[in-house]
């Protein structure tokens, strides 16, 4: 089922035809360390990405955003200076998931919510 799963999905990893694209028209200028591919076609005017994994563009570091973007020219491993010790990595978008943040009063963490204080008044309809 995965390969022709793959034929016909494109949330789930690059598809046979963007494989093929991307073995005519481009070459590669780079990987990230979460092992994205980063290419740039043969003419030089059109850049994109090759996920290692679910197609989620929160997954582009921002040095790699910054080329696809145009922001600077060169690949970020000649264009931009090393990464400074205060620097934090990139943490993945866990909206959705099990690790997403949730204050104390969540009802997905058990908490109750505070009592309101007595300046609120519900809105009732007339």
């Amino acid at each position: 089922m995965g390969m022709f799963k793959n034929m016909f999905t494109w949330w789930e990893g690059a598809g046979f035809s963007t494989m093929l694209f991307t073995r005519r028209n481009g070459r590669q200028v780079g990987k990230d360390a979460h092992g994205n591919l980063y290419y740039v076609s043969k003419q030089g005017d059109r850049r994109w990405v090759i996920y290692n994994g679910p197609n989620d563009t929160s997954r582009i570091p921002a040095d790699w955003y910054a080329w696809m973007h145009r922001q600077i020219d060169g690949v970020p491993d000649d264009a931009l200076p090393p990464v400074r010790k205060f620097e934090k990595p990139r943490e993945p978008n866990l909206t959705g998931t099990v690790q997403a943040y949730r204050p104390s009063g969540a009802l997905e963490r058990g908490g109750q919510r505070a009592a309101a204080s007595g300046d609120y008044e519900a809105w009732v309809p007339e």
